[in-house]
């Protein structure tokens, strides 16, 4: 199963709403994945096979291995769904 990642800069606020909008997504998708949210820290130290936040924050995590995608509007859920359909 792949494993989606919520980045944002305190893993509470933004990303738990972003994380809700991508399984939302993911399920009209019909795409199985798991989904977490989290600080930009922490995010550090764990795998998974996308990682999703604002482009600001997430950028910090392209290390040129991790799968990583900044958005430039974390509301909008086109952009996510384009997000997913590319990289799952």
């Amino acid at each position: 199963m792949k494993k989606v990642l919520v980045v944002c800069g305190n893993g509470l606020g933004s990303s738990f709403i972003v994380e809700m909008n991508v399984k939302k997504i993911l399920a009209e998708l019909g795409i199985d994945a798991e989904v977490n949210h989290t600080d930009l820290a922490s995010s550090k130290s764990e795998q998974a096979d996308l990682y999703i936040g604002a482009a600001d924050i997430v950028e910090q995590l392209n290390d040129g291995t991790r799968n990583v995608v900044g958005l430039n509007n974390l509301l909008d859920n086109e952009a996510i769904k384009d997000v997913l359909r590319s990289n799952l």
